[in-house]
């Protein structure tokens, strides 16, 4: 059972290694994230659309919510386990939170990205993450298939 822990543990330092590795490699690195993230949520707070959304819910919040935002992208981007949360259930039940929100969402951090990612690599590295995540909480958040199902739609 020990070595089983050890190989774990081994692994996951791999992982870590090899993650930050690449960041390093795209100019990537903490202070980057810090950055990424302050730009990106000070956009949000003065966009007339997102603004209110996140507003309605952080509101007096803001400081805890951009300390847990650095934690979630460092440890998407450096595999460093800093974040624990659960995105789906936090995201549930937001006042005024909508499927048609997300692509401004994207767009609002493409062009944070485009002002500030130390390179092309990083941008698209970034921009397919953020994808990825905007799909997940879609699909998780609005997507219903006993509605949503075609074979459903009479098509």
């Amino acid at each position: 059972m020990e070595n089983h822990i050890q190989g774990r543990a081994a692994h996951l330092a791999g992982i870590r290694e090899k993650a930050e590795a690449e960041m390093t490699r795209m100019g990537i690195d903490a202070a980057f994230i810090d950055r990424l993230v302050e730009t990106f949520y000070a956009r949000i707070q003065t966009h007339p659309r997102l603004g209110p959304v996140f507003d309605g819910r952080l509101a007096g919040r803001w400081p805890d919510h951009m300390e847990k935002m650095k934690r979630f992208w460092s440890s998407v981007a450096f595999k460093n386990g800093a974040y624990g949360g659960k995105p789906v259930q936090a995201h549930l039940g937001v006042e005024g939170i909508a499927a048609d929100l997300f692509p401004e969402w994207l767009a609002l951090f493409s062009q944070t990205l485009d002002d500030i990612a130390p390179t092309e690599e990083a941008k698209s590295w970034f921009m397919a993450t953020a994808e990825r995540i905007a799909k997940s909480l879609v699909l998780s958040l609005f997507y219903n298939p006993a509605v949503d199902d075609p074979a459903r739609q009479g098509g």
